[in-house]
């Protein structure tokens, strides 16, 4: 059973007023993955609704997968969830499924970069920007295509990670083709639905927050199927959910601000 919550959630692109079920009983972590990857991708609606008033359009298609050679993030929740969502697929399409991921993986390991994955995603302290910068660079660096990715359209389109919906541009789309070196305009994002999601796993297993690349998701989560099994209460789930959301839009807020005044200081500086 579920019981339905409307909620107002001020963004930097305005307010965004939605309804939440929510499980009235105990629940694994991953009954609220879905909910709280819908409110991101509401949250960033509006932002592309702001951007298209402003003159911009997104640039991004189906069949365009240009950035489907960056190293992906996922958070302990999507991790589990997305081993659910490979396990009930048919068996030859998990199977297609199963043979790209040790491709990749052998891939990685020709390249010196598996370990480094594995370090990161077993890391009992979250990692730097400034640690993680190298490694996302070594990685995109091999134009690797995602391990989920078939004739460059996304095999698990519906349960892809919240990283992954995120990524939008606004720059001409042949820009994407080395995101590193062109200006690539990307959406601004209000909130990082992954960081929350692992935040709030962290709150509930009182751990270190971790993010795990993608193509160890599968096999990380499959390690730790007894912590994937605890349950909590749904309203306990949503409430720290919505309570890291909040925390992590405020300081979206003041980010946006400080850039703003940044650009009206440089804007002086160069016009006086």
């Amino acid at each position: 059973m579920v019981e339905r919550f409307e909620i107002a959630v001020h963004t930097p692109a305005g307010r965004l007023t939605t309804a939440l079920d929510v499980p009235t009983g105990f629940v694994p972590i991953t009954a609220i993955v879905p909910v709280t990857r819908r409110l991101g991708e509401e949250a960033l609606q509006l932002e592309e609704l702001r951007a298209k008033e402003a003159g911009c359009a997104i640039s991004c298609r189906m069949g365009c997968a240009a950035c489907c050679r960056m190293m992906v993030p996922v958070s302990p929740p999507e991790a589990f969830a997305l081993l659910e969502y490979v396990e009930q697929l048919p068996d030859d399409r998990r199977a297609r499924i199963l043979a790209g991921l040790e491709d990749t993986a052998n891939v990685l390991r020709r390249e010196g970069l598996w370990d480094r994955l594995r370090e990161i995603a077993g890391a009992s302290t979250p990692l730097s920007d400034e640690q993680l910068d190298p490694i996302n660079r070594a990685y995109y660096a091999l134009r690797l295509p995602c391990p989920f990715l078939e004739n460059e359209l996304c095999s698990i389109y519906e349960a892809r990670p919240a990283a992954c919906r995120e990524l939008l541009v606004t720059s001409p789309a042949d820009l994407c083709r080395d995101i590193v070196g062109n200006p690539v305009e990307p959406l601004p994002v209000p909130v990082r639905i992954g960081t929350v999601l692992g935040l709030v796993w962290a709150a509930l297993t009182q751990s270190a927050p971790r993010l795990i690349p993608l193509p160890l998701a599968l096999d990380w989560a499959g390690q730790h199927r007894k912590e994937a099994a605890r349950t909590w209460t749904g309203s306990a789930l949503i409430d720290q959910m919505l309570d890291k959301m909040w925390r992590f839009l405020s300081q979206e807020f003041m980010n946006r601000s400080k850039g703003k005044l940044i650009g009206k200081g440089s804007e002086a500086i160069g016009n006086p």
